[in-house]
């Protein structure tokens, strides 16, 4: 059976309501923050679509006030499930924003498990949103996903191979320092802004680097402001693959 469900988030963030418009309606402005690759048809009822590994999701959009409000939903699948998305912009004094975000619709059987997930993770989006608005304003950034199945590893084993990958110690805190070196790349050196128990975030002078962990699996999804980004998205297929083999 089907169950309503509502999160709201609110954040004040270091940029105009201009910037924050770009950061949240335009396809590269959410390439630059939140997941996958995304496109955004800017109009009532046009598309809004995001794809994350080959996975399209796609939404109509419901509201469309630039500079103040967008909203969108998904269809409804035959089971009754659906989800929507909704932002609303108001400037503060002294150049910033304050951003409240309202994440709405219904889930499924397993529905505080889904719950639960979203729940945890609108604050690290946010997070995200803010440093890319801090550290990366005016930029536009390269969406990089990859994915390795890691077999009967608990997540605890998952997170501690990525933490050796990245030179990083046990348990992570915010503000180590943290170092890696794809094949083929220049070695990433930055400094952990996010931990919790399912992901860290590590920051440089060129990129926001996420790496969610659990059970069985491992993901990276980062957000790359560099020059040479082409084989970004191979290379670290290459070293997140290599970490489980």
């Amino acid at each position: 059976m089907t169950h309503p469900f509502e999160i709201e988030q609110e954040m004040i963030l270091p940029a105009g309501p201009e910037q924050v418009w770009e950061a949240i309606a335009t396809g590269p402005g959410i390439d630059s923050w939140f997941m996958g690759r995304n496109e955004i048809e800017p109009r009532v009822g046009g598309a809004a679509a995001m794809d994350t590994g080959g996975n399209r999701q796609e939404a109509r959009i419901t509201a469309y006030e630039p500079g103040r409000r967008l909203a969108s939903r998904t269809a409804t699948d035959d089971d009754g499930r659906f989800m929507a998305f909704e932002y609303q912009i108001e400037g503060r004094d002294g150049g910033s924003t304050v951003l409240r975000v309202v994440h709405s619709g219904m889930l499924g059987d397993d529905w505080q498990d889904e719950y639960d997930a979203l729940r945890r993770g609108w604050p690290f989006h946010l997070h995200t949103l803010r440093e890319y608005l801090a550290h990366f304003p005016g930029r536009t950034g390269v969406p990089v996903f990859a994915l390795a199945l890691t077999g009967e590893r608990s997540a605890q084993e998952v997170r501690a191979a990525l933490l050796g990958g990245l030179s990083l110690p046990s348990p992570v805190v915010v503000g180590a320092g943290a170092s890696a070196g794809p094949a083929g790349l220049p070695p990433v050196d930055g400094e952990v802004t996010w931990a919790d128990d399912e992901r860290f975030e590590v920051r440089t002078a060129d990129g926001l680097y996420t790496f969610h962990h659990g059970r069985g699996v491992a993901l990276v999804f980062h957000h790359l402001f560099g020059r040479d980004t082409v084989r970004a998205e191979a290379a670290w297929q290459q070293w997140l693959t290599g970490l489980f083999t």
